[in-house]
């Protein structure tokens, strides 16, 4: 996998992800725009982590950091690219920040229907806590 590159995402490939998750993310989320990426990479330049072969986007991965904890979100590869190892780079980049900053778990959302990333999140060595439930709020209209 030598003609993989993990990096950070920059200012200038915002567009770009937002495409990019339209076709390869499962399900939208209420941060999925221009302002919401924006922000994220100016608090954390380095937790939008991207995928690319050969110039052409083929994966992210989100790996936030509070300082506490860590959250991963985000993993998507391209349909035309799975099954390729790029998920599981991604995933590796993703504990190497962690430990990196401090990190002592990781953990990632997952959509409940989502049976590949379920087995995908589950090759990587997470497993699922039935005993937690996700609460939310929405903070704006």
């Amino acid at each position: 996998m030598t003609d993989l590159l993990i990096r950070p995402a920059a200012p200038g490939d915002l567009d770009a992800v937002l495409a990019f998750w339209k076709t390869a993310a499962e399900g939208t989320s209420i941060s999925d725009d221009r302002d919401g990426v924006e922000r994220l990479v100016a608090r954390d330049p380095e937790a939008l982590l991207l995928a690319e072969r050969e110039g052409e986007l083929v994966g992210t991965v989100i790996a936030g950091f509070d300082g506490w904890r860590c959250h991963l979100y985000r993993l998507a590869v391209h349909p035309d690219h799975r099954r390729r190892g790029i998920g599981s780079a991604l995933l590796t980049a993703a504990d190497e920040r962690f430990v990196r900053l401090g990190g002592r778990r990781g953990d990632a959302m997952v959509l409940v229907r989502n049976e590949r990333a379920q087995h995908a999140w589950r090759a990587a060595g997470y497993e699922p806590q039935e005993q937690w439930r996700r609460w939310v709020k929405h903070l704006t209209d």
